[in-house]
């Protein structure tokens, strides 16, 4: 609880530090930037808001109206705890010079910054800013880095980790000969840290069971529930499940198998404009793989209970994965920051994943190659979700669709060293030249919410005007 001596230290501090943040808030706070400051300081150790205060040295209390009645106070509290899973407790000191808010805000568990609307922010001076990468990646590392080494299964004898774990198909998958004898086999998986030897026999870490068991389901119940499952509605909704399976084996050695019953159980496409006319499945084989890939990559391995979800219904597929991603959902073309680079690196390397930051290209690219509406991602507090959708003539699209379209065709085109046109959108929607209007329309929309700006490095006429990303 704040007390009136505790307030004097804050005030006579020399200037605010991470853990202390002044707001003069005469009248009113905003809420947004309530949630905001408390996943900032949060995610620098915890700390304090204080509203009432002057910011400069030296402070003065001038008091603050903000939230009053303090029936405000409890509706934000909720708020606070709904949004960004954590209690933050409120106090109001009656100062002589006018009443003042304190936040008191936790620091984050260790390993899991705090992400508001799939940002984490961090404080810069006076202002605001998502979080670096560096920086999310020093906390990413603070528990995962030892999880994978982790024994999964200890005190196992050789010929246990030949039958618990796929090794031929390990060594099919990196291009190598498979060795003539065990103990090759067994140098190789210690050179990767995927086994150890230990006092009492050889250990099998989490990254080995969870890439090449050859059932998931032998090894522990916490390392088992890792299996992705998938579930195929009948329909558009959840009433109706046709079928609900989870995938038994390790993620590397059981890849090419469930993509392949991913993609033959998916609807037939009855529209397939402009394509490559062999595919004629909903969904194209390398947009399921590139975000099947991410969902096994960028999961949250210490989220108990939860696994990869692979959704699909008669209109589109969803591909969940426990845990926030590191960077804003629009930034997924262009940007790449993985909290399991472990995992990643030996994923790349068995030619499970792409190189970095090149898989959503891949899917945003074939979404337009076969005219399906842009691959929407979406986060909330504890899933990310990526979907893909059937096709859908332009006339049927909602404008949040035309605009995400429009703002994921301009990023892909940028990061190939390209810039977006009426006509280059036009094509990607599959319309003639009449349509050119209805195109310029999504544009100024997409201007209009601030995702994308004019080249000034081109033409300013309309007809020749060219587009960046808002962050180019």
């Amino acid at each position: 609880m704040t007390t009136l001596e505790t307030l004097r230290r804050w005030l006579n501090a020399p200037a605010e530090n991470e853990h202390l943040e002044f707001k003069e808030a005469r009248t009113r706070f905003d809420e947004e930037k309530v949630l905001q400051y408390c996943a900032a300081l949060a995610n620098e150790g915890g700390g304090h808001l204080i509203l009432g205060v002057t910011n400069q040295y030296p402070r003065q209390v001038i008091g603050t109206q903000a939230f009053v009645p303090e029936q405000k106070i409890n509706q934000l509290k909720k708020r606070i705890v709904e949004t960004l899973s954590m209690r933050v407790e409120v106090t109001e000191v009656a100062h002589p010079d006018g009443r003042v808010l304190v936040f008191d805000i936790p620091p984050r568990p260790s390993g899991h910054p705090i992400a508001l609307g799939g940002a984490y922010f961090m404080r810069a001076g006076e202002s605001l800013v998502p979080m670096t990468s560096d920086k999310l990646k020093r906390i990413f590392a603070e528990d995962h880095s030892d999880w994978f080494l982790q024994p999964a299964k200890a005190e196992v004898a050789p010929d246990e980790v030949i039958a618990l774990l796929d090794t031929q198909t390990y060594f099919d998958l990196l291009r190598l000969p498979y060795p003539s004898n065990r103990e090759a086999v067994l140098e190789r998986l210690k050179s990767e840290s995927l086994i150890k030897q230990t006092s009492g026999g050889l250990a099998i870490s989490n990254l080995a069971a969870l890439l090449l068991a050859k059932r998931l389901d032998a090894f522990p119940p916490s390392l088992a529930r890792k299996a992705p499952r998938i579930v195929i509605y009948e329909g558009f909704s959840k009433l109706i499940t046709r079928e609900d399976r989870p995938i038994n084996r390790g993620y590397a050695v059981g890849f090419a198998d469930m993509i392949e019953f991913i993609h033959a159980a998916a609807p037939q496409n009855h529209v397939v404009e402009q394509a490559v006319r062999e595919e004629v499945k909903m969904f194209p084989k390398q947009a399921l793989r590139e975000l099947i890939a991410n969902a096994l990559v960028h999961q949250d391995f210490l989220a108990s209970g939860t696994s990869v979800m692979i959704e699909m219904y008669d209109d589109r597929i969803e591909i969940s994965n426990p845990g926030v991603p590191a960077i804003n959902v629009e930034r997924f073309i262009d940007e790449y920051q993985s909290r399991n680079e472990r995992l990643a690196d030996l994923m790349r390397r068995l030619g499970i994943c792409e190189e970095k930051g090149s898989g959503v290209d891949k899917v945003v690219s074939a979404a337009e190659a076969y005219q399906l509406p842009a691959p929407d991602f979406r986060v909330s507090d504890v899933r990310t979700t990526a979907i893909l959708f059937a096709h859908q003539n332009f006339s049927k699209m909602s404008k949040s669709d035309r605009i995400r379209a429009c703002y994921q065709h301009c990023c892909l085109l940028y990061v190939s060293n390209q810039r977006m046109s009426n006509l280059s959108l036009r094509e990607r929607f599959g319309l003639p030249e009449s349509a050119s209007a209805s195109i310029s329309l999504v544009i100024s929309a997409t201007k209009e919410v601030d995702l994308i700006k004019a080249d000034d490095a081109e033409s300013s006429s309309t007809r020749y005007a060219r587009y960046l990303p808002y962050w180019a």
